[in-house]
């Protein structure tokens, strides 16, 4: 189970970070941030610890979204289950935390994405927007 994160400064800017050739998957494109669910561990706390390591910043608001059923390739070869949630942080505070992974970040407005877009990473937005409108 995955628990997935869009960042967002309260005025309608998200933040995304580009993945690195270091990345596990799709080098270059843009993505909101993520991580596994750890045994035990409450989804806040997963998600708490994900934006720290990934921002360097701690969450002042986190809010559940939805949730998808993310099934890749065809024929399938990954399958997994992501909650999702939006989660407000101080712009001013944000950092790249792991740049093994990620080799910069940006705010931006959800009309003006940058490209490209990680493939996963495009549903979650539409998820935040909705929650938006």
């Amino acid at each position: 189970m995955s628990c997935v994160f869009v960042c967002h400064d309260g005025a309608g800017r998200v933040l995304l970070a580009r993945r690195s050739r270091g990345a596990r998957d799709e080098p270059g494109t843009w993505d909101c941030g993520a991580g596994a669910l750890e045994f035990g561990e409450t989804f806040e706390a997963a998600v708490t610890r994900e934006v720290h390591e990934e921002y360097g910043t701690m969450p002042l608001g986190i809010d559940r979204i939805g949730v998808r059923n993310v099934l890749r390739g065809d024929p399938v070869h990954s399958h997994w289950v992501a909650v999702v949630f939006a989660v407000r942080v101080e712009p001013g505070e944000v950092a790249l935390g792991e740049p093994h992974k990620f080799d910069a970040w940006e705010w931006f407005a959800p009309d003006a994405l940058p490209a490209p877009l990680h493939s996963q990473c495009g549903a979650s937005l539409a998820l935040f927007a909705a929650r938006s409108a």
